[in-house]
């Protein structure tokens, strides 16, 4: 079998957590600590033959990994090990090691919050500082010191700041681990002036296949700089036996593993990856790496409630775990696209997304857990008191809490659904109308970011999609099936049948409006003038031009991007006022107000509804 760094530590490993409630490993990118770690822990004494869970910040590391470990021991998944992701699940009985995503396991917590049967939980790439990975730790740190003194905890990361994470707890040991098993070069190609970042990395990608041996990893901010930097390199002259493949977390399974395979005998791979290459994964054959520098991330605005995606460089950290893809298997180098004077001014880590996210989940969480402002976890970050304000305001306008932060009889079905709150609030209200496979199915397709749009050949309208895949049969497109297959399990757990006759034409758009409105309460629109919409929540947004819906007096607002000045819709659907008036009939204020009216001359009164 072979070696890695990490084998050398394992003895140190295993006597720190028969010691220490909580152990911080830190080791370097191609150590092998996901992969070896867990294996190696399995028949510990302290382990008393519990299960491991471990967990990873994305669905492709967690099969992956599961895999591999599996494989390793000449077992299929599903025996040994194990992996939970939404929707699939290899567990067994016999399952010793159960690898998940991280959201995995707050469900598991609000379930049974003594963790019966599980030893020690890890959580493997803890630098992404996910929300949901904080959140589990801190309820994890909450149930060793409460329920579960004999619970293990292993934080392993290759950057990290260990001494901050040991802090949350007086019985913490830090272990370092070197890594990388090959040296990785480092050049440094900034970005020429007014340059389009798709035409800069093409250009490098085929600069690393002139220059260096093996397959190139080129890391991009988003979808879209994938298919643009795509088609760039097709216009070029491509070296013969050089394939171009495409690696991004909505990408179609059989994408996905077509990028992760080595290549056939005497050919080379370009993959254009987003970040989920960036950790957790080694991919056969990768010696260079091609590094944008940047990475999409969203930014809630707790003023407007709103989330923005935007586009930043990335950290040290991750320019590192980056760097790192290319040495796992050999000597490899890294083409950096920006400059070392730029690199210095990089920040060290990441920014925890609790920091910047739509803390409504969260909120949700914690009233579930019976402490809504989370005052006696311990978060290695916490959250932002403006931001948890607003997701608590909002809990109280769908119903789910009441005043003092305790769940309603609502909330607590709600809390049962594993779907954010605003459309596990949609699905109950829309099982009352007796609607819940319609909104099954607009709950899914805002789950796939609106990956129909090509296919649709609609702009905004969310009706449009409805009608699509009302439409489209036996399509076999995987968002389609995903799509599908999604609102048959939201379905099941509302408690409705999933074949169940949904509305369609204009009883479904009419429907699928109130919908909306129900779960964006704050993004009910009222047309101002030209593509200018005033959302019930005091801002105003744009309507593009294009759209065959700026003649409609209201809408119901499922998505914008609230970046920058503009707040822009990107997906809508008409919303009828009567239906408004109707649904939202305790939450309507009516005034009377009193103007001077200059042309008359005298006191005009006005009786004005608001939302």
């Amino acid at each position: 079998m072979t070696l890695f760094p990490i084998d050398s530590i394992i003895p140190q490993l295993r006597t720190a957590l028969q010691r220490n409630d909580m152990v911080i490993l830190s080791a370097e990118p191609g150590a092998g600590k996901t992969t070896r770690v867990p294996v190696a822990l399995l028949d510990e004494p302290w382990l008393g033959g519990k299960k491991i869970l471990m967990l990873e910040p994305r669905r492709l590391a967690a099969l992956r990994s599961a895999e591999y470990m599996a494989e390793q021991r000449g077992e299929r998944t599903g025996e040994t090990i194990g992996y939970s992701i939404r929707g699939e699940s290899t567990t067994t009985s016999a399952t010793r090691i159960d690898v998940v995503t991280e959201g995995i396991l707050t469900r598991m917590v609000q379930s049974d919050a003594s963790l019966e049967g599980i030893g020690l939980i890890i959580f493997d790439e803890f630098h992404e500082r996910s929300i949901h990975a904080d959140l589990g730790l801190a309820l994890v740190l909450d149930i060793r010191q409460h329920l579960r003194r004999d619970l293990k905890i292993l934080i392993m990361s290759a950057t990290i700041d260990a001494d901050a994470v040991a802090g949350l707890t007086d019985a913490a040991e830090v272990l370092r681990s070197g890594g990388r098993m090959y040296p990785v070069g480092v050049s440094y190609l900034p970005l020429p002036a007014n340059e389009r970042i798709e035409a800069t990395t093409a250009s490098a990608a085929l600069r690393a296949v002139r220059e260096q041996e093996g397959d190139v990893l080129v890391f991009l901010p988003g979808q879209r700089e994938i298919k643009n930097t795509e088609q760039s390199l097709l216009q070029k002259d491509i070296p013969p036996g050089v394939q171009i493949h495409t690696l991004f977390g909505e990408a179609p399974p059989s994408r996905q593993r077509a990028a992760l395979r080595p290549a056939a005998s005497g050919e080379r791979k370009i993959i254009l990856s987003t970040n989920i290459a960036e950790t957790s994964l080694t991919i056969d054959g990768v010696r260079v790496v091609v590094d944008s520098g940047q990475v999409r991330t969203a930014v809630f605005d707790p003023r407007r409630g709103m989330t923005g995606l935007v586009t930043i460089p990335i950290s040290k950290a991750s320019a590192e775990q980056r760097k790192g893809r290319a040495g796992r298997q050999a000597e490899g180098h890294c083409y950096r696209l920006w400059t070392e004077t730029q690199h210095a001014l990089l920040p060290d880590f990441s920014r925890p997304e609790i920091l910047t996210a739509d803390l409504a989940p969260l909120a949700m969480e914690l009233a579930m857990w019976g402490d809504p402002d989370g005052r006696t976890l311990k978060f290695l970050d916490p959250p932002p008191a403006s931001h948890l304000r607003q997701a608590q305001e909002l809990l109280r306008f769908l119903g789910a809490v009441e005043p003092n932060g305790a769940l309603t009889p609502h909330g607590k079905a709600m809390g049962a659904l594993p779907a954010h709150p605003r459309i596990a609030h949609m699905l109950l209200k829309a099982k009352e109308r007796g609607t819940a496979g319609l909104a099954a199915l607009i709950a899914a397709l805002l789950d796939e970011r609106d990956l129909l749009r090509p296919a649709t050949g609609a702009d905004i309208d969310l009706g449009s999609r409805i009608t699509f895949l009302q439409r489209s049969g036996t399509n076999t497109d995987a968002a389609v099936a995903r799509i599908r297959e999604q609102a048959r399990r939201l379905c099941t757990m509302v408690g409705v049948r999933s074949d169940a006759p949904v509305l369609t034409g204009e009883k479904s758009a009419r429907e699928t409006g109130i919908l909306l409105a129900l779960a964006y309460p704050d993004r009910i629109a009222k047309r101002k003038q030209g593509e200018k919409y005033q959302l019930s929540g005091n801002t105003v947004a744009v309507l593009p031009k294009e759209s065959g819906l700026f003649r409609e007096e209201y809408l119901a607002v499922a998505d914008v991007d609230g970046a920058g000045n503009d707040v822009r819709i990107l997906l809508a659907e008409p919303v009828d006022v009567v239906d408004l008036r109707t649904v939202f009939a305790e939450q309507i204020v009516t005034s009377e107000r009193l103007l001077w009216d200059e042309t008359a001359g005298a006191v005009a009164a006005s009786v004005v509804s608001t939302l």
